[in-house]
């Protein structure tokens, strides 16, 4: 049997400042992101077993993808851990907002990077990552695609 990709989509609401930028995305502001991953693999042949017929059971994917990225960037705001960013984030936290302090700059290209690692390490052996894409607005997103990497 051939390999087939399976998809799910998410959303997600975010907010991010670049730390250092030229334009307005330097100041802190939101995004209603829409996420679609993209897995490989060979559907489950085996007729005695309960998701026979299926690549990777959907509601795997999506507890996969909800554990590592939404629930902890839904309603998150994202800062550069390495920018002066920080003392705005203490701050934010301490009054009770949902803060992710990341290593890297939070656009949505490093985004991406940062989504792919955490969904690789979760799925099983016989599952790749095949692409991410990462929508932040109606005409702007960022893609990943294991092939390139």
């Amino acid at each position: 049997m051939g390999k087939i990709r399976i998809t799910k989509q998410f959303n997600f609401e975010a907010g991010h400042a670049l730390y250092g930028y030229d334009g307005k995305c330097r100041n802190v502001h939101g995004h209603s992101y829409k996420l679609s991953v993209t897995v490989i693999g060979t559907p489950i042949s085996d007729a005695d077993h309960v998701k026979h017929g299926m690549v990777i059971d959907f509601g795997d994917l999506k507890k996969i993808v909800n554990e590592e990225i939404v629930d902890q960037f839904d309603h998150a705001t994202i800062f550069n851990k390495n920018s002066p960013h920080v003392e705005l984030a203490n701050e934010l936290s301490e009054r009770g907002h949902s803060i992710i302090l990341a290593d890297y700059q939070p656009t949505s290209e490093n985004m991406v990077i940062d989504f792919a690692s955490k969904i690789k390490a979760r799925l099983p052996e016989n599952i790749q990552l095949h692409s991410i894409k990462l929508q932040e607005t109606e005409t702007s997103f960022a893609e990943w695609y294991a092939s390139d990497n």
